[in-house]
């Protein structure tokens, strides 16, 4: 038998990775069926984290295939600067039935960061087009991450991805964010919590002078190299109250909650709160083709229309937007999920993991908090349970637990202090089960390792 060469990556520049470091030990993903992923060097991994949050209908999926095969033979682009395509007509249809009530609009772009960044010069040319030329700034969160461009950087909040960048644009103000496992005000949730980082956005606003901010973009679900945080949805409805007393748009960049991820259509349905601008993509179109899109509250689309002198058109636009293939694997992906009720699926099978995740809290006390809704669950660990202390920089027990599971066959989201799932969505309960499984052992083999206190 031959022996299998490692691959050369030499000439590759991969997503926050130190390549000479991958170049050591390669993961080289050739293979997708339904959950699973296969290496070229043959091993066999659960796919625990659809792709990044994104392959949520799962690999090998004919449905989507066969959609995108049939419009590559009939329409591979359409001259965005001339028109549109029946797909993009059909899927912006679609799309407003499946959101939160009051979208009337969608402007399709091809991923995360080009969404929140649209949603943000949408927001700012609202209030130019309805008279409040001064309303420029944004109110983002520390922790956030909206994309890698340049403008979603500055509205992002982590320094681990933006201090090399900097002096980024000008115009991003920051405040805590809603942590209630580590209030960064000292607070309990269950106590005396007052909602206050809800309470200091609106101090913010007012004291940078309502006349002058935009919007404040916030995730339903924060998940970065930050931090993962699962907001109390008291939060969100004083945040819109905020918002609405201000005349400043809210904007929810649910690149990664929106199409089921939480076991609700939207991130917006969870809270019961509906934002006047969604920035959505990953699931959208299940990681089958570049798919992402702003949906606009139909009160801020009205402030683009009139005539061609007035020049109140979206003054943005990106190549790829509302491709007809990208919209066909969209419209195939969205209908999926509304016909197997995958939302209803999502909620389900997220019940059951986080009851298993409960019962690995009773039995590592490394396993500080579990949070999460729907398939996005995680963990936290400490290095004392009754104070939260962490443990030392140098421990990094999610990184030990993430390297336990994936020498196990499974993969998911890690930073040093947390793991956390996010699963396809057409996960079985049995498949739930073995994910569990393996990072109970997982779990097992890292408490062990772990330095006494």
């Amino acid at each position: 038998m031959d022996t299998p060469t490692t691959p050369d990556v030499s000439r590759l520049v991969l997503d926050f990775m130190q390549m000479q470091e991958f170049a050591r030990d390669p993961f080289v993903i050739a293979e997708g069926d339904g959950i699973r992923v296969r290496t070229t060097d043959g091993r066999e991994f659960i796919d625990g984290l659809a792709g990044v949050f994104t392959v949520s209908l799962g690999h090998g999926n004919r449905r989507i295939i066969d959609a995108m095969t049939a419009q590559l033979n009939t329409l591979a682009f359409a001259p965005p600067l001339h028109g549109t395509n029946p797909l993009a007509i059909e899927l912006a249809d679609e799309l407003i039935e499946f959101a939160p009530p009051g979208f009337g609009a969608v402007k399709f772009v091809s991923g995360g960061s080009e969404a929140t960044e649209a949603a943000m010069k949408m927001a700012r040319q609202y209030h130019v087009n309805s008279g409040h030329p001064r309303k420029y700034k944004i109110i983002a969160k520390y922790g956030a991450y909206h994309g890698a461009t340049m403008g979603a950087l500055s509205a992002g909040g982590g320094w681990e991805r933006k201090s090399v960048f900097e002096p980024l644009l000008g115009h991003f103000l920051h405040v805590h964010p809603p942590y209630c496992y580590r209030c960064p005000y000292g607070k309990k949730y269950e106590e005396n919590c007052g909602i206050t980082s809800a309470d200091i956005i609106e101090k913010t606003i007012v004291a940078e002078d309502p006349e002058t901010v935009a919007a404040v973009i916030m995730e339903p679900v924060s998940i970065s190299s930050a931090g993962f945080v699962v907001p109390p949805k008291e939060f969100f409805e004083r945040l819109r109250e905020t918002c609405d007393r201000h005349n400043v748009l809210l904007i929810f960049d649910e690149i990664i909650t929106g199409f089921g991820r939480l076991g609700t259509n939207f991130g917006a349905d969870y809270y019961g709160v509906v934002p006047d601008l969604i920035a959505c993509g990953k699931g959208m179109s299940s990681g089958y083709a570049p798919l992402a899109a702003v949906l606009v509250q139909e009160k801020v689309n009205r402030a683009f229309l009139g005539a061609i002198e007035d020049r109140v058109e979206f003054h943005h636009g990106h190549t790829f937007g509302g491709n007809p293939v990208a919209c066909a694997a969209g419209l195939a992906a969205l209908r999926q999920i509304v016909e197997e009720d995958l939302v209803g699926h999502a909620k389900r099978m997220g019940e059951r993991m986080r009851a298993r995740l409960e019962a690995m809290k009773a039995t590592y006390p490394m396993i500080g908090d579990v949070r999460g809704a729907g398939l996005l669950q995680g963990m936290e660990f400490v290095a004392d349970r009754e104070t939260r202390e962490p443990y030392a920089p140098d421990v990094k027990p999610g990184k030990r637990v993430e390297r336990a599971a994936r020498d196990r066959g499974l993969i998911f989201r890690c930073s040093p202090e947390y793991v956390a799932f996010s699963p396809p969505l057409v996960s079985t309960p049995a498949d739930i089960d073995e994910m569990c499984d393996i990072l109970d052992a997982s779990l097992a083999e890292v408490q062990e390792g772990l330095p006494a206190r």
